[in-house]
């Protein structure tokens, strides 16, 4: 006999993935029961550069979504330098925007409870699983579920799956701006730094003056990192960064597509799962990308996990492929020197250089050719 269910789907966590899941499983089927659980209500601060780049805005129009942006301007000037003094800014081939979490991660909330999904404020504390049902304590049973609980989430631990093995911490805080013309996102990358890391200032271009400032490394070895010396390389580079208020530091995992992805009918997605750009950080779209798939396979299939591997591996098994093979290559300076002088005089180059860091590009023969030309050159 089938374990009756009280819930099509619940979905835990409320940020970008969740709130994309939840929408995209009402998109596909309009009668779902979906739940979204998170422990926190909304709208709420989340550490997070805040750059949301222009094709998560496509995503959110899938999911029939508009107005995400509603007060902040686009952002088309981007400059990235390296401590040892190459540098570009171009213009991108589309702008992004910056949007402090607490608005963006509350009106995709918003938009899915308007598109029909229930929400509830409580931390879920244990999961079993049956052959044709998820019990989530305190909650319900539910047909699928879907962690998208971050990089510490609860649900993983709950499968009882191992922590993320390569992972970055970084540290952020709000400045006032630095009273520069045309808004500009700015990244330094800190070839100089032990271990390296880079630096970020993005104008959040809303009126206020503000600027999302922050520094992040990769862990290596140990994994140790303390808190003064995040601070202390972000004040070397960052104007402005010494007037920084609502500092907080966050962890994020950088796989790169060879993340466990769930067990039975419990899927992981955005951070949870370890979908978190390596080269740049980027973990937004990746969220909402992961999400809209998890979403859309829970209430499509009967076999959820297999049907979400697949979009997903469709979806970013290019790109990923692409970015291991530059994960390791982006530790050298002379072939981040050499990618961004290609960048600096082609335009093209420029714009793969955006889309690998922002959303699902590839490397291409002409930034493959430019950066070996511009490294070698010196």
């Amino acid at each position: 006999m089938a374990t009756r269910v009280d819930w099509d789907v619940v979905i835990v966590g409320a940020g970008p993935a969740g709130a994309a899941a939840a929408l995209a499983a009402r998109r596909a089927k309009a009668a779902a029961r979906v739940l979204l659980v998170d422990r926190c209500d909304f709208p709420r601060d989340k550490p997070c550069g805040d750059g949301v780049a222009p094709h998560a805005f496509d995503l959110l129009e899938h999911l029939g979504v508009s107005g995400a942006a509603a007060g902040h301007d686009p952002v088309a000037r981007l400059n990235v330098a390296t401590t040892g003094g190459t540098a570009v800014e171009r213009t991108m081939a589309r702008p992004a925007h910056v949007i402090p979490r607490a608005v963006f991660d509350a009106r995709l909330v918003d938009a899915a409870v308007a598109a029909g999904a229930k929400r509830r404020v409580q931390t879920v504390r244990g999961i079993s699983r049956t052959a044709d049902a998820v019990q989530v304590a305190g909650v319900g049973s539910a047909r699928v579920v879907i962690g998208a609980d971050g990089a510490n989430g609860v649900v993983r631990r709950l499968l009882g799956l191992p922590g993320h093995r390569r992972m970055a911490v970084a540290i952020r805080g709000y400045a006032p701006g630095v009273g520069e013309g045309e808004p500009t996102q700015r990244i330094w990358l800190d070839v100089d730094g032990r271990p390296p890391g880079y630096a970020w200032s993005f104008p959040l271009a809303d009126g206020s003056g503000r600027t999302n400032v922050g520094y992040g490394v990769v862990l290596a070895g140990s994994g140790a990192v303390r808190r003064d010396d995040l601070l202390g390389r972000m004040h070397a580079l960052v104007p402005a960064a010494h007037k920084a208020s609502a500092l907080r530091a966050h962890h994020l995992p950088l796989v790169a597509g060879r993340s466990v992805l769930g067990r039975d009918r419990v899927l992981l997605a955005g951070d949870a799962a370890g979908l978190v750009n390596p080269l740049t950080g980027e973990g937004i779209w990746y969220a909402l990308l992961s999400g809209m798939l998890a979403g859309r396979a829970a209430v499509a299939d009967a076999h959820p996990l297999r049907r979400y591997r697949r979009d997903l591996r469709r979806a970013l098994g290019g790109h990923h492929a692409s970015v291991r093979v530059l994960a390791p290559l982006v530790t050298s300076p002379l072939v981040v020197a050499g990618g961004l002088r290609a960048a600096h005089r082609h335009q093209a180059v420029f714009d793969d250089l955006v889309e690998l860091g922002l959303a699902d590009g590839r490397l291409t023969p002409r930034l493959l050719a430019g950066t070996a030309r511009y490294a070698l050159a010196g």
